[in-house]
């Protein structure tokens, strides 16, 4: 019995000293170094992918729709699109014809939220370049119709934004066609008279939808003077931007936060501007008694002044 007593303690004892020796290597003292992990491997950096924020286009929230069936009225054309949104319908003399059907086959809708643009354009179909949705009327079913919405990413061109711009080299362009960006008008230009620094589509300020007017600033004078001596210049029908040739109108943009030349060149100080002159021959600011003074020369006295309104402008 003792000699079995003894096995069973040296038994337990051993046990023990297992479960000791277990713990000691689970246990790591303050002056020894745990061992280190393996390090990850490092992923190669073809294998990350940046994460890209996701870039949203925002419209104006008025649409052009052209190619409607002829005998669609305003309350079709309403009823097409109105599960998009609350909306209006219009196009050109609209009040003064006083007709329930556009005249020319096309319209404007007036949404009274962008985000009804936005969802309008996720239902479209793509062809090319071109936005297509259906709508029906009376004689026609299920009729293919072009959507043109205008994208505010549109409204300017910059070339260079750490280059301020000149206003002795901006000219104003009347007569554009809506369709054409700020950087196909500085496309137009820069391949007609040299380097422009910067373009913008004027918009109307509600609805931020093109006017047909844009402001162009070259990169360099002469570039601005062979402008403005053409005066008129005609774009070529294109297929697609220029429906027709259009001859659109070209001349100096006039600031409205500029000083008189004639002061600070004869050292009077710097008085408001309140005429300019779009002579080519002079294509200078004046205040009104330098304007008297300057234009009572006979060579020059012909010219007509172009009164400035101060207000504001664009850039400041």
């Amino acid at each position: 019995m003792e000699g079995e007593s003894e096995d069973v303690s040296n038994k337990e004892g051993a046990v023990e000293d297992s479960l000791e020796e277990k713990l000691c290597k689970l246990i790591v003292s303050d002056d020894q170094p745990a061992e280190e992990e393996p390090a990850d491997e490092p992923v190669p950096e073809e294998s990350i992918s940046p994460t890209v924020p996701e870039v949203v286009e925002r419209y104006s929230r008025k649409v052009f729709v052209g190619g409607l069936p002829p005998d669609i009225d305003e309350d079709g054309i309403i009823s097409s699109f109105q599960r998009f949104g609350p909306l209006i319908v219009d196009w050109p003399y609209k009040a003064q014809c006083r007709s329930y059907f556009p005249p020319k086959g096309y319209a404007f809708l007036l949404f009274e939220n962008e985000k009804s643009v936005e969802e309008l354009v996720k239902a479209c179909v793509r062809d090319d370049e071109r936005l297509q949705f259906w709508v029906s009327s009376p004689s026609i079913s299920h009729k293919a119709v072009q959507i043109r919405p205008w994208k505010l990413s549109d409204n300017d061109y910059v070339l260079d934004r750490t280059v301020p711009v000149d206003p002795r080299k901006t000219v104003f362009v009347g007569g554009l066609p809506r369709t054409l960006s700020a950087a196909e008008v500085a496309q137009i230009m820069t391949r007609l008279y040299g380097t422009v620094c910067y373009a913008g589509i004027d918009t109307d300020p509600e609805l931020r939808y093109p006017k047909g007017t844009a402001s162009v600033a070259f990169s360099h004078r002469d570039s601005y003077i062979e402008a403005i001596k053409t005066r008129y210049v005609t774009l070529r029908q294109d297929g697609r931007k220029c429906t027709s040739d259009k001859r659109v109108e070209i001349k100096p943009y006039i600031w409205d936060d500029q000083n008189c030349d004639n002061c600070q060149t004869t050292g009077l100080g710097s008085k408001p501007a309140h005429f300019f002159c779009s002579n080519i021959s002079c294509l200078r600011y004046y205040c009104l008694d330098c304007w008297l003074l300057m234009h009572a020369r006979p060579d020059i006295k012909f010219h007509s002044p172009d009164y400035i309104r101060r207000m504001s402008t664009r850039w400041s």
